[in-house]
């Protein structure tokens, strides 16, 4: 193939029913990150998108949504998506790529001021052999607490996104969640 063959904006056939990142930009509507809505607000209910996992959405824009992982490596673990389904990083649109870019500074950021971890890892796969779990691209911000001090086994096991990966704590899930969107509205 040639160079003029590729299509960044590449669309897959898919069943969006079965793509859960796809059913969550569904459900969830764009709102201005600079002024989100409150948290009581019907837009942001974490239960709308049941009865699969409670979704905590932290930023949504016409082009992406970004929301708390459901097995986060830590507190304040972040996915960022496309709206449209794009199974790898190369099938993004050249707009969502920007968007993508800028907005991870952004996260990145509001996450560190959200939960006063000032380090943290920005991880993106892109197909199964690359450990990507659900084939919609997306990148991962993780803060990353200070672990060396706690042992190096722990430290190695969870410096590149390996290691225990547990549930979401729903209860503490909404408040930190609104602290993210507060924190992304100060950055911007």
């Amino acid at each position: 193939t040639t160079s003029s063959s590729f299509d960044p904006g590449t669309h897959h056939e898919h069943d969006v029913a079965s793509c859960p990142f796809c059913r969550i930009a569904a459900i969830y509507a764009p709102y201005d990150p600079a002024d989100p809505p409150p948290s009581e607000a019907e837009a942001l209910n974490p239960e709308a998108s049941a009865p699969n996992p409670s979704t905590f959405v932290v930023l949504s824009t016409p082009l992406l949504i970004a929301f708390l992982d459901i097995m986060p490596l830590s507190s304040g673990h972040v996915l960022l998506c496309p709206r449209e389904h794009r199974p790898k990083l190369t099938d993004s649109t050249p707009a969502e790529a920007a968007e993508m870019g800028g907005y991870l500074r952004v996260l990145s950021a509001a996450v560190a001021k959200a939960t006063g971890v000032t380090d943290w890892n920005v991880v993106q796969n892109n197909g199964a052999a690359a450990a990507q779990v659900v084939p919609h691209m997306h990148f991962h911000v993780i803060p990353r607490p200070e672990l060396r001090a706690k042992g190096s086994e722990r430290f190695t096991a969870t410096m590149f996104g390996r290691g225990q990966r547990d549930d979401l704590d729903e209860e503490e899930a909404g408040p930190l969640a609104e602290r993210i969107r507060e924190a992304v509205a100060e950055v911007l």
